[in-house]
């Protein structure tokens, strides 16, 4: 083994399957595997795919001139399990069998805990994930609706979150775990979480209709038209659900979710664009502001990622709202496969406990 730790990321996709290798924090290799529809057709669920994957990984590996002896660590993408506190967790047969189980649900993250755990057998050394978008820190004072019948969930971008929120802190010169920062994700679905010394004490529902709208998601509606809307005969239960995630916000109002047309669109004059576009950036500029309410106002930075970050006059008009409450700070883009990797480095350098998925705890927290 070299003086350096040697990590493999594994980031399943629906189409796409990323796989990176670190020599400590530097990522030297990486490659994106695509999947065609042919390829996924003959699997009727996504735990059918895990073979497919595996072996996929392994020829990649191969033709990159890479044993699969010489990594110390092997992450994958955290699945969706029942909620658990952020970090990086050991890879345990509990864990596996509720991803296979599907307990909250099938997704294809759901196989990067088992995938990483057979190569890490045939490596001989641990297995992680870290961060899976079921991180729940939320105060209990968080979790009331204003129905017992519907409490407010945490599901949101937690990797890409504690990444940047733990990148922000350093060029800050400070421990994450010492400031308050709230942090936004933009991307297909926007997440914007309240970070109280390390943990992510509040956060909207970035996957089922909550805060800001997004450029595929309708974030919170107006209850009581909402409700009409459903008993109306006009739309079916699935047609109400594709109106909440995947044909809402952006798609609804422009029939797109290209981001980069909408820019180019705004770049030549269509009014109708900016105004869609300038009520995404209010309503997040607006979230932002209630969560600075749940910090009491003391917030050390207002941390901006995801591939809308690019856009410098989406974040100009949310500056424009907010920078009276923290210095904005901008990353833009995703940093999933360095979170990923850094998670296990943090545990493999003696700097993190790695965590354990508990069966006893495994209802979570909310």
């Amino acid at each position: 083994m070299s003086d350096s730790i040697r990590i493999l990321a594994i980031n399943p996709g629906s189409t796409s399957t990323k796989i990176s290798v670190f020599d400590d924090e530097n990522e030297t290799w990486s490659t994106k595997i695509s999947h065609s529809s042919e390829e996924l057709a003959g699997f009727e669920h996504i735990f059918d795919q895990y073979d497919f994957r595996e072996s996929v990984i392994l020829g990649e590996l191969e033709k990159a001139g890479f044993e699969i002896a010489s990594f110390d660590g092997i992450v994958g993408r955290g699945g969706v399990v029942y909620p658990i506190e952020g970090g990086t967790y050991s890879v345990g047969e509990w864990l596996i069998e509720d991803l296979r189980r599907g307990v909250q649900g099938e997704h294809v993250s759901n196989l990067g805990a088992p995938i990483a755990k057979e190569l890490a057998r045939l490596a001989g050394c641990p297995a992680f994930i870290v961060d899976p978008v079921v991180v729940d820190e939320m105060e209990d004072i968080a979790r009331y609706s204003g129905h017992p019948d519907i409490p407010r969930r945490s599901i949101l971008h937690a990797l890409n979150q504690k990444a940047v929120a733990r990148k922000a802190s350093a060029d800050l010169g400070r421990n994450y775990d010492d400031l308050n920062l709230i942090v936004v994700h933009l991307g297909g679905g926007i997440s914007v979480g309240a970070h109280s010394r390390g943990r992510i004490i509040d956060v909207n529902n970035a996957l089922n209709g909550d805060g800001p709208f997004t450029p595929e998601r309708s974030g919170g509606l107006p209850v009581g038209d909402l409700v009409d809307l459903c008993f109306s005969g006009k739309k079916t239960h699935g047609e109400i659900k594709r109106m909440i995630k995947g044909a809402g916000g952006i798609v609804a109002y422009l029939g797109t979710n290209d981001m980069l047309q909408v820019e180019r669109e705004i770049e030549q004059g269509n009014r109708v664009y900016r105004a869609v576009y300038e009520a995404m950036a209010y309503q997040v500029a607006k979230e932002i502001g209630a969560l600075s309410t749940v910090l009491s106002g003391r917030v050390d930075g207002i941390v901006i990622t995801g591939g809308v970050a690019y856009d410098r006059n989406f974040v100009g008009w949310i500056r424009d709202r907010v920078s009276f409450i923290a210095e904005v700070m901008v990353y833009p883009g995703e940093r999933e496969m360095e979170a990923l990797a850094l998670g296990a480095l943090r545990v493999l350098r003696g700097q993190e406990q790695a965590r354990e998925y508990d069966p006893a705890e495994r209802s979570g927290n909310g």
